[in-house]
Formats: C-alpha cells, sequence, structure tokens
C-alpha cells in the first residue's frame, strides 16, 4: 500500500483535523472546500477545472461547451415529489444550465446493491426517461455495475452531461460585482426538510415535497428577459448560505441579504425550528440564485415570476464593495449577521 505524505500537500492543515474522510466532506460546507482546494485540485489542476463552477466550459474548435457530472446517494431513494431517478437527471441538467448552456446530452451509472428490487428500479429509470423528456435531453450512454448486498443502499447514480454556450453568453461565478441584484427564484429548504421529513416521520398541517425540477427553460425565459444575468447558481447542498458565500469569494464582493425577503414555505419553517436548523443553510433541488444588473433587475424578475418554477421569485439582497468576499444578513429586528460557511452539512445524503 503506497504511503500518502501529507506534507507534501497544498496547505494541509485543514484535512490534518481529520485523517479520514468523515460525512462532513461530502456536504458542501467547509470541508468540501477544503477536499477540493487542498487534494483534489493540486492533483487534477487544469484551467478547465480552476473555476469552480457548477459546470466547466470547454472550448472546442470556436464551440464552447458547459460540462457537468454529479453522484446521486440520497436515502430515501423514494421521497416526496420525487425519487433518486429524476433528482439525477435534474441535477445535472441544472449544473450545465447555470453557465447558460442548452443542456443537451447526458450519460448515466448505475451502481446497484445486490437484491435491489427490479421494480423499484424500474420506477426510477422510468422516471428518469421522464426527466429526460421534460428538460429536453437525451440519456445517450450508461454504465451498470453490482456490489454485495450490504454495500449499496439500493442504487447510486452518476450523471454526467454536456450542453453548449451561446457564443454572446458570458455568464460564470465570479462575473458579479458591486450593486448588483440577488433574486432567488421560489421558496428555499424545501427539498432538504421534504428528505428530513421522511426520515424522521415528521408530519405537518401541509406534506413538504421536493423542488427537485429541471431549470433549463426558466433560465431560457430569464435570458430572453435580459442579457444581464451576471451569475447563476443552483443552491444544493449547503443551500443559499454556503452558495452565497462561494459566489461572494469568486466575485470579491460583499453580499447584504435580507432575511425578511427570503421566501419559505410555512411546514418547511415549522420543520427546521423544530429540528433547529435554519433554511437559508437547507439544499434545494430545483431552485436558483441570479445575479443581474440592477438596472434589468425588475424586468428579470417579473420574467421568472411569469413562468411556473419562479412564481414565487424574489429580490433577496445585493452585492456591495465593502467586505469583500463575506456574506452578511440584515435580521428582522434590524440587526446584521455575518453568515459563514458550515463546517460540514445539516444533512447529509440529501441528493
Amino acid at each position: 500500500m503506497t504511503t500518502i505524505d501529507m506534507n507534501s500537500w497544498v496547505c494541509p492543515l485543514p484535512l490534518r483535523t481529520h485523517p479520514a474522510i468523515v460525512m462532513g466532506h461530502g456536504g458542501g460546507g467547509k470541508l468540501s472546500a477544503e477536499l477540493v482546494e487542498h487534494l483534489f485540485l493540486p492533483a487534477f489542476q487544469n484551467d478547465a477545472l480552476a473555476s469552480l463552477g457548477d459546470s466547466s466550459i470547454l472550448n472546442m474548435g470556436g464551440t464552447r461547451l458547459a460540462m457537468s457530472t454529479d453522484s446521486f446517494v440520497v436515502q430515501p431513494l423514494f421521497f416526496p415529489g420525487g425519487n433518486i431517478g429524476e433528482l439525477a437527471v435534474n441535477g445535472t441538467v441544472n449544473d450545465i444550465a447555470m453557465s447558460g448552456a442548452t443542456p443537451l446530452y447526458l450519460t448515466c451509472g448505475f451502481i446497484l446493491e445486490e437484491g435491489m428490487p427490479l421494480d423499484q428500479l424500474g420506477v426510477i429509470v422510468t422516471s428518469m426517461g421522464a426527466a429526460a423528456e421534460a428538460a429536453g435531453v437525451q440519456l445517450v450512454t450508461g454504465d451498470t455495475k453490482v456490489v454485495d448486498k450490504g454495500h449499496g443502499d439500493g442504487v447510486y447514480i452518476n450523471t454526467s452531461g454536456i450542453g453548449i454556450i451561446p457564443h454572446d453568453m458570458d455568464i460564470a461565478p465570479h462575473k458579479a460585482q458591486a450593486g448588483d441584484v440577488i433574486i432567488v427564484s421560489g421558496t428555499i429548504g424545501d427539498h432538504g426538510m421534504a428528505i428530513m421529513s421522511v426520515r424522521e416521520g415528521l408530519e405537518f398541517d401541509s406534506e413538504i415535497v421536493s423542488d427537485t425540477a429541471p431549470l433549463n427553460h426558466l433560465i431560457a425565459t430569464m435570458m430572453a428577459a435580459s442579457s444581464n444575468i451576471r451569475v447563476l447558481r443552483d443552491p444544493t447542498r449547503g443551500g443559499v448560505a454556503s452558495s452565497l458565500n462561494e459566489l461572494a469569494q469568486a466575485s470579491q464582493v460583499g453580499i447584504v441579504l435580507d432575511e425578511r425577503k427570503l421566501p419559505v414555505q410555512p411546514a418547511v419553517k415549522s420543520a427546521c425550528e423544530f429540528l433547529g436548523m435554519d433554511p437559508i443553510f437547507v439544499a434545494n433541488e430545483g431552485k436558483l440564485i441570479a445575479i443581474v444588473d440592477p438596472e434589468d433587475a425588475e424586468k428579470v424578475l417579473a420574467a421568472m415570476q411569469a413562468h411556473p418554477l419562479g412564481k414565487h421569485a424574489a429580490i433577496i439582497g445585493r452585492t456591495v464593495a465593502q467586505h469583500p468576499g463575506i456574506l452578511v444578513a440584515r435580521t428582522g429586528i434590524g440587526g446584521t449577521r455575518v453568515i459563514a460557511m458550515q463546517i460540514g452539512s445539516q444533512l447529509p445524503r440529501i441528493c
């Protein structure tokens, strides 16, 4: 067995506190970021990877392609509003769309556990086909592996995808400028709380349903309304707070969030209060954050609200020149607080 010299790693200190992988490394917070920055980036370094967007941008003979990959290990496999199959399709479609690309083709890899009921797998695969059709993409190649019973939680799915970026499109995490307006496309925390309500056996006055959905058609509507959309991000693991922290750091702007304007469903708010969680850190699978030129913000907002997936869209904050790289929030009582990225995750294995 090869011995790894951790002292040769780039800035190894954050990883030394965890000599083995912990659940927090997959949670989209500081531990995830440190794993990528100090281990994976130095090993795989190249210009396409360095941008750390939802997808990588590849220039192929004058045609710009967006490419992304994602793996899905959600438990339970079936949850209110969806299942692991359609989640896998929508997740990769959305990652590609966040660069302004038109998603075209997906691959899928299945890690199946021995004993997985074929009727359950049939439902998952059928839902993947329906999700691909709804998004306007094709699943063109794939792979299947089987692992021993007790080693796979039923099924894990990997999806990769590719799309084409229009020549005049320039959307990227580092494009935000001071004074821009921040818009969220709808209520936050729905997916994470849908998963938790099943795991914990919680019941509320109204069922909490996952928001899993393909966002490429909503983005097309937004881009038709304005060419001044600077940044798009889908706030999945780590929620809105983690995504805004990442964008503040990428663009080196400060972000001021108005907590009173965050759209949260009453049942989601109640679930978060009961479990001691903050909806701003809870994962979403069918929402996006847009950072837009202030002159076009109302126009983009109106276009989003006219679309079924953006009817609850709201302006939630602005970018500022002060405190670059830092997210702060104005609270309901008029104060302010710094919202730092969490170390790990409130909710492991939600996607």
